[in-house]
Protein backbone atom coordinates (compact mmCIF):
# COMPACT_ATOMS: atom_id res chain seq x y z
CA UNK A 1 0.00 0.00 0.00
CA UNK A 2 1.34 3.52 -0.82
CA UNK A 3 1.08 6.17 2.04
CA UNK A 4 2.16 9.79 2.83
CA UNK A 5 3.60 10.19 6.07
CA UNK A 6 2.39 13.08 7.85
CA UNK A 7 5.28 13.39 10.60
CA UNK A 8 8.98 11.44 10.71
CA UNK A 9 8.95 8.15 11.73
CA UNK A 10 11.71 6.27 12.92
CA UNK A 11 12.66 3.74 10.61
CA UNK A 12 10.39 4.11 8.06
CA UNK A 13 10.62 7.53 6.62
CA UNK A 14 10.33 11.51 6.94
CA UNK A 15 7.28 13.49 6.91
CA UNK A 16 6.10 13.78 3.34
CA UNK A 17 7.45 10.98 1.59
CA UNK A 18 5.59 8.69 -0.23
CA UNK A 19 6.34 5.23 0.31
CA UNK A 20 5.09 1.42 -0.44
CA UNK A 21 4.97 -0.21 3.21
CA UNK A 22 2.42 -3.43 4.11
CA UNK A 23 -0.95 -3.16 4.62
CA UNK A 24 -1.20 -4.44 8.12
CA UNK A 25 1.35 -1.73 8.90
CA UNK A 26 -0.48 1.42 7.48
CA UNK A 27 -3.75 0.41 9.09
CA UNK A 28 -2.97 -0.91 12.49
CA UNK A 29 0.04 0.75 13.37
CA UNK A 30 0.47 4.50 11.13
CA UNK A 31 -3.34 5.08 10.39
CA UNK A 32 -4.82 5.20 13.52
CA UNK A 33 -2.06 6.95 15.16
CA UNK A 34 -2.50 9.60 12.53
CA UNK A 35 1.01 9.30 10.89
CA UNK A 36 0.25 8.61 7.47
CA UNK A 37 -2.57 8.70 5.06
CA UNK A 38 -3.37 6.68 1.75
CA UNK A 39 -1.71 8.30 -1.40
CA UNK A 40 -4.58 8.89 -3.45
CA UNK A 41 -3.71 10.78 -6.96
CA UNK A 42 -4.42 14.23 -5.05
CA UNK A 43 -2.46 13.85 -2.23
CA UNK A 44 0.52 12.88 -4.55
CA UNK A 45 -0.30 16.60 -6.60
CA UNK A 46 -0.59 18.07 -3.48
CA UNK A 47 2.97 16.66 -1.98
CA UNK A 48 4.44 17.22 -5.37
CA UNK A 49 3.33 20.91 -5.26
CA UNK A 50 4.40 21.48 -1.95
CA UNK A 51 7.89 20.49 -2.55
CA UNK A 52 8.33 22.35 -6.02
CA UNK A 53 7.31 25.74 -3.92
CA UNK A 54 9.49 24.75 -1.24
CA UNK A 55 12.43 24.27 -4.06
CA UNK A 56 11.26 27.72 -5.23
CA UNK A 57 11.55 29.68 -2.50
CA UNK A 58 15.10 27.76 -1.20
CA UNK A 59 16.19 28.78 -4.54
CA UNK A 60 14.61 32.48 -3.72
CA UNK A 61 16.89 32.23 -0.54
CA UNK A 62 19.88 31.59 -2.37
CA UNK A 63 20.31 33.76 -4.67
CA UNK A 64 19.57 36.61 -2.26
CA UNK A 65 22.80 35.43 0.17
CA UNK A 66 24.63 34.83 -3.17
CA UNK A 67 23.97 39.31 -3.83
CA UNK A 68 24.52 39.74 -0.31
CA UNK A 69 28.05 37.34 -0.11
CA UNK A 70 29.27 39.51 -2.89
CA UNK A 71 28.49 42.67 -1.87
CA UNK A 72 30.33 41.93 0.73
CA UNK A 73 32.72 40.22 -0.53
CA UNK A 74 36.44 41.81 0.26
CA UNK A 75 35.01 45.03 2.19
CA UNK A 76 36.49 46.01 5.83
CA UNK A 77 35.17 46.36 8.79
CA UNK A 78 36.80 49.09 11.36
CA UNK A 79 37.21 48.98 14.84
CA UNK A 80 38.96 51.42 17.11
CA UNK A 81 39.67 50.21 20.41
CA UNK A 82 41.54 51.16 24.12
CA UNK A 83 45.25 49.30 23.98
CA UNK A 84 48.56 49.67 25.24
CA UNK A 85 51.69 50.74 24.22
CA UNK A 86 52.71 48.56 21.86
CA UNK A 87 48.96 47.77 19.89
CA UNK A 88 48.13 45.15 22.16
CA UNK A 89 44.38 45.11 23.22
CA UNK A 90 43.10 45.60 27.03
CA UNK A 91 41.00 42.69 26.04
CA UNK A 92 39.89 40.92 23.17
CA UNK A 93 37.59 41.60 19.90
CA UNK A 94 34.87 39.23 20.37
CA UNK A 95 32.36 38.33 17.06
CA UNK A 96 29.39 39.85 18.89
CA UNK A 97 31.24 43.40 18.80
CA UNK A 98 32.51 42.48 14.66
CA UNK A 99 28.67 41.53 14.21
CA UNK A 100 28.04 44.93 15.57
CA UNK A 101 30.45 46.78 13.42
CA UNK A 102 29.67 45.16 10.36
CA UNK A 103 25.79 45.76 11.08
CA UNK A 104 26.38 49.80 11.56
CA UNK A 105 29.40 49.89 8.77
CA UNK A 106 27.97 48.07 5.83
CA UNK A 107 24.50 46.95 6.79
CA UNK A 108 24.11 43.46 6.86
CA UNK A 109 23.02 41.60 10.20
CA UNK A 110 24.69 38.51 10.22
CA UNK A 111 24.80 36.04 12.96
CA UNK A 112 28.19 36.31 15.67
CA UNK A 113 28.12 32.34 14.86
CA UNK A 114 28.01 32.81 11.04
CA UNK A 115 32.15 34.63 11.94
CA UNK A 116 34.98 32.75 11.47
CA UNK A 117 37.80 34.46 12.81
CA UNK A 118 40.98 33.80 15.11
CA UNK A 119 41.60 35.83 18.50
CA UNK A 120 42.33 39.24 17.90
CA UNK A 121 44.42 40.84 20.61
CA UNK A 122 46.97 43.04 18.76
CA UNK A 123 45.97 45.78 16.43
CA UNK A 124 46.60 45.13 12.68
CA UNK A 125 44.67 43.53 9.77
CA UNK A 126 42.58 39.75 9.90
CA UNK A 127 40.81 38.18 7.64
CA UNK A 128 37.20 36.87 8.60
CA UNK A 129 34.98 34.36 6.82
CA UNK A 130 31.45 35.08 6.90
CA UNK A 131 28.81 32.49 6.40
CA UNK A 132 26.15 34.08 4.62
CA UNK A 133 24.16 30.63 3.75
CA UNK A 134 24.27 27.52 3.61
CA UNK A 135 27.45 26.90 1.30
CA UNK A 136 27.64 30.46 0.97
CA UNK A 137 30.81 32.46 2.14
CA UNK A 138 32.22 35.71 1.79
CA UNK A 139 36.05 36.85 3.00
CA UNK A 140 36.58 40.07 4.69
CA UNK A 141 39.04 41.92 7.22
CA UNK A 142 38.79 42.96 10.05
CA UNK A 143 40.86 46.57 10.53
CA UNK A 144 41.50 47.31 14.16
CA UNK A 145 43.28 50.26 15.11
CA UNK A 146 43.91 51.82 18.82
CA UNK A 147 41.51 55.10 19.61
CA UNK A 148 43.18 58.28 19.89
CA UNK A 149 43.71 59.35 23.22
Amino acid sequence: MKVILLCDVKGTGKKDDILNISDGYARNFLFPRKWAVEATPGAVKEIERKRANEARLEQERREEAQKLAESLKGKVIELKVKCGDKGRLYGSITNQEIADALKAQHGAEIDKRKLDCETIRQTGEYPVVVSVYNGIKANMKVRVEAMSK
